[in-house]
């Protein structure tokens, strides 16, 4: 897992919270500037549930005060880079913490830290070979999930709307369920259970300020109905888990999935439930959101679905679609890449400063939470032309790519969960828009909803047409 990692407003307010209750508090602002707190206690927290979600707080915030800012999450003060420019300076020593799987545990109420920089190298090491092994090894069965919508989709009349957010779930769930955890979910029924634990659980991630402020006070606690949900969800889950997990020890399966590496390595049954845990969790609704915005964005733009019509065409022609030619469709990674650009797909990153740091002329005191406004970043007309165009062409400039790349959404910095989220929506647009047109519904609104991943407010409507 990576130095970018991704997570929502909720792991912000579980980071602070740690780093309140850690550490001495400090009112020195260090002269960056930013807004001063609105309440003793709570600080900019107020200003921030005004402004909808962090990222538009931090959109606003930018605008009026420039790259380096700073405000204050109850005594503490915050840190946010807006540019590419800005991020470039931002040095921090501590490359091995992650603050995802950190703040996931948290929320998880597992125990997080503690590793050495070699357990911490090798764990990484071990998540990202289940990534690759398992998609290796289920790149069949993705692309059955795959035409199993498609034929359903071909089943519609054409002037049938689809509920896309909920099938891009829906398969999202299958798809992960099968390649994390194996045969166990190839029952409709047990995806089905599964999703109503997940739903669950996010549904306290996705609240933001709800949970946010139930973990400073204490009020999540305090609701017994809240936290009799959460643990029952949890315990179940967790159930789940471990009982797969024994049966892969020890044995050889034809089957890789993502737990047989966790098995494999050197780490104790703990370590591979937490992995395990926060990889579905995390890659579930990271393809889902990317999956239901690439649909999107191609409704909307016919010459866009073309292109990658013709590309898809180019290389498959009537052949079977194989792992060996996946890899040749570059316009279609362009198509998910501005996918993310466009829709901020994860629109916050942080670290902990470990040392003091300096960004222009401005010095970062040691232990300061520094924010990456990646959703700010990804609309910045210097960087990005015409921002808030869809249009995948840009990538053919590398310099893009290496942006992109830098911010953890491309290249070695990339996350392994959006890495899988980038194949299974490879494999899932080469099957639907191979064989069919998507349409976008006239008049439908979108609105867009900030959390932990970017999503809309409400069920996206699309329809098809037959190509052939």
């Amino acid at each position: 897992m990576l130095d970018f990692a991704i997570f929502a407003v909720t792991f912000l307010l579980a980071l602070v919270a740690a780093v309140l209750y850690l550490y001495p508090a400090s009112r020195q602002a260090a002269g960056i500037p930013g807004i001063t707190p609105t309440e003793e206690k709570d600080g900019n927290l107020p200003d921030i549930v005004n402004s909808g979600s962090l990222h538009e707080f931090l959109v606003n915030l930018h605008e009026r005060y420039g790259p380096v800012v700073s405000f204050w999450f109850g005594r503490r003060l915050v840190v946010s880079l807006g540019t590419v420019e800005v991020l470039k300076q931002h040095i921090n020593p501590n490359k091995t913490s992650d603050p995802f799987e950190t703040m996931l545990k948290s929320l998880l109420r597992y125990q997080s830290g503690g590793a050495n920089v070699s357990e911490n190298h090798m764990r990484k090491k071990l998540y990202e070979s289940g990534v690759t092994h398992s998609l290796q090894s289920n790149f069949a069965l993705l692309l059955k999930l795959s035409e199993e919508l498609l034929d359903k989709w071909l089943s519609y009349p054409e002037s049938q709307h689809v509920p896309l957010c909920q099938h891009m779930l829906g398969f999202a769930m299958k798809s992960v369920t099968q390649m994390v955890m194996g045969s166990t979910f190839e029952d409709d029924q047990e995806v089905i259970h599964f999703q109503k634990n997940h739903g669950t659980m996010f549904s306290y991630f996705q609240v933001w300020s709800e949970i946010g402020k139930g973990f400073l006070d204490g009020s999540l606690d305090k609701s017994t109905t809240r936290k009799k949900q959460y643990e029952d969800a949890l315990m179940q889950l967790e159930s789940i888990l471990k009982k797969i997990i024994k049966e892969r020890k020890g044995k050889n399966f034809s089957q890789h999935i993502f737990i047989d590496s966790l098995v494999q390595g050197n780490l104790n049954d703990q370590q591979i439930l937490e992995d395990s845990m926060i990889f579905s969790l995390a890659s579930c609704i990271i393809t889902a959101k990317l999956c239901t915005w690439a649909i999107c964005f191609l409704t909307t733009s016919e010459e866009v679905q073309k292109k990658l019509y013709e590309e898809i065409d180019h290389v498959f022609g009537k052949d079977p679609i194989t792992p060996e030619k996946i890899e040749q469709l570059r316009y279609c990674r362009h198509v998910l890449c501005e996918t993310v650009r466009t829709a901020k797909l994860t629109p916050v990153s942080a670290r902990l400063q470990d040392i003091e740091g300096k960004i222009d002329k401005f010095i970062i005191p040691r232990e300061t939470l520094v924010l990456y406004a990646l959703g700010v970043i990804l609309q910045d007309p210097r960087t990005w032309p015409s921002p808030h165009k869809f249009d995948p062409d840009r990538f053919d400039d590398e310099s893009m790519m290496k942006t992109f790349s830098l911010l953890g959404f491309s290249g070695m910095q990339e996350c392994p969960e959006l890495r899988f989220a980038y194949m299974v929506a490879t494999v899932l647009l080469s099957v639907l828009v191979r064989r069919l047109h998507l349409l976008s519904v006239e008049g439908q609104l979108i609105e867009t909803k900030y959390e932990l991943v970017t999503s809309s407010k409400e069920e996206t409507w699309i329809t098809v047409s037959k190509r052939y």
